[in-house]
């Protein structure tokens, strides 16, 4: 049994990701990644057309709102081209 409180299948075999530890190595290496990208912007001289764009971390900060915003607008954009689940199946009871 992994150690995250989910149980594998019979017969299936463990994968790497399937362990605690491997997922908190992932975890905390992205932390570092994101903190040592945002502590390198204090070393360059910035030349931004806009006054925030001078701002430590602008455009991680930047990024971050576009993905949420990207993902609250696919939301919404599901809800009005969402089909039925059985949409593509409705004709198949004509007997072609």
């Amino acid at each position: 049994m992994s150690g995250h409180g989910h149980k594998i299948p019979p017969g299936e075999t463990p994968r790497w990701l399937d362990e605690r530890r491997n997922v908190d190595k992932i975890y905390y290496g992205l932390i570092v990644l994101c903190v040592g990208s945002v502590a390198a912007d204090l070393f360059y001289e910035k030349h931004g057309h806009y006054q925030i764009e001078h701002l430590i971390g602008a455009y991680g900060i930047y990024g971050f709102l576009a993905c949420v915003g990207l993902v609250l607008a696919a939301k919404e954009l599901r809800k009005l081209i969402m089909r039925d689940e059985n949409y593509y199946d409705d004709d198949a009871d004509d007997g072609c």
